[in-house]
């Protein structure tokens, strides 16, 4: 079960973040106060500037402050130009920017890159994070959180007036961002998910629904005996054929577009789907999981790969992705429990849940 430990190691405070045989080490700046030791209405406070944080990244990614910044330090004043903004203004983001740990600030009033700004340079998949998951897109859906509480329908699709992946289909740009942006939010899980599980005793492994194939070429890269079906949507998997070559994978992965609302590849042995099921309503679940089934032989293996949520009120990153699913797709996160009713009602059964070294699990599953 994933522990959230806040211990003081000298003049500094660590938060410890153990799950399953990981555990994240996280250190605190000396001059730190513990949340613990605030009163409640100054917790309270601290919760609620959140959100300028989220604003400030997406700011810091759209002005692309750190390109400017990459070749030498700046003050406001030679950045203001360069980002059409007015200067006493931007210093005063600068400033706050450094206080966040992105730059650093001299004596001179001249701000230096550090390497939290240097992830957000345009073209990295945290430059695509910050522009969607901190821009309007994801704003306006909060905006109609109350709604989505009210309904149990997405903010999303008030806002926009359409479900997400039906908008993504309608925006290319945005959608290759996204695509982008799902790299940077996961991009640590394929290589964990790859070392956990034992993928060699599979011939041919399906990533359904894999985007651009990120867990995919991780799995096959690890286990070079295996072949890959990757399987999304026509615009999803326009950009896979160059993300796989990058990685030399070309000829172990076979691309096929669809949706998996229609059918899945047949054959294959086992069956990853990837943040998948969490994006979904229990229905449409259902649906795609009834087409894994009817694809594959009896012997095959269905993986999801998804944070499961430990139950009561232990604290996990996933309980607050739950909120995004809320608002946005649709979908939810769900604890083992769950998972096994869902399982069920899909013709399988539960058989294990996998750890990993990251905040992922491998639920797995066979027909029953």
């Amino acid at each position: 079960m994933p522990v959230l430990i806040e211990r003081e190691t000298g003049d500094s405070i660590c938060v410890t973040y153990n799950r399953g045989s990981a555990v994240y080490n996280v250190p605190m700046p000396e001059n730190a106060v513990k949340t613990e030791s605030l009163p409640p209405e100054a917790q309270i406070v601290e919760m609620v500037m959140a959100q300028f944080v989220s604003r400030l990244i997406h700011l810091t990614a759209t002005l692309k402050l750190p390109d400017y910044l990459a070749a030498g330090p700046k003050t406001a004043d030679e950045l203001a130009p360069l980002t059409a903004t007015h200067a006493p203004a931007l210093y005063r983001v600068m400033r706050t920017l450094a206080s966040l740990g992105l730059f650093t600030e001299d004596q001179a009033h001249r701000f230096t890159l550090q390497p939290l700004g240097a992830a957000l340079k345009s073209g990295t998949p945290s430059h695509a994070t910050a522009l969607i998951m901190g821009g309007d897109l994801v704003a306006r859906s909060l905006d109609n959180f109350l709604y989505s509480v009210q309904t149990g329908k997405t903010g999303f699709q008030k806002s926009h007036g359409m479900p997400l992946f039906d908008w993504l289909g309608g925006h290319p740009a945005e959608a290759s961002l996204f695509n982008q942006t799902m790299v940077g939010i996961h991009g640590m899980e394929p290589p964990a998910v790859a070392a956990a599980y034992d993928f060699a005793v599979f011939k041919t492994i399906a990533d359904v629904g894999g985007s651009t194939g990120n867990m995919l070429t991780a799995v096959l890269a690890r286990h070079p005996a295996a072949r890959g079906i990757l399987f999304d949507l026509p615009h999803v998997v326009r950009d896979a054929p160059a993300f796989i070559a990058d990685r030399g994978l070309t000829d172990r992965i076979q691309i096929e577009a669809g949706s998996f609302f229609d059918r899945v590849p047949a054959g294959a042995d086992a069956y990853i789907l990837s943040h998948i099921i969490h994006d979904w309503n229990q229905e449409q679940c259902l649906t795609i999981l009834g087409h894994c089934r009817r694809a594959m032989g009896g012997e095959g293996r269905l993986l999801l790969v998804e944070m499961v949520l430990p139950p009561g009120d232990t604290p996990h990153p996933g309980k607050m992705l739950d909120m995004a699913m809320l608002t946005i797709p649709g979908g939810e996160e769900r604890t083992e429990a769950e998972y096994a009713t869902l399982l069920d009602k899909a013709g399988f059964r539960l058989t294990r849940v996998v750890p990993t070294a990251s905040l992922v699990s491998i639920v797995e599953a066979a027909p029953r």
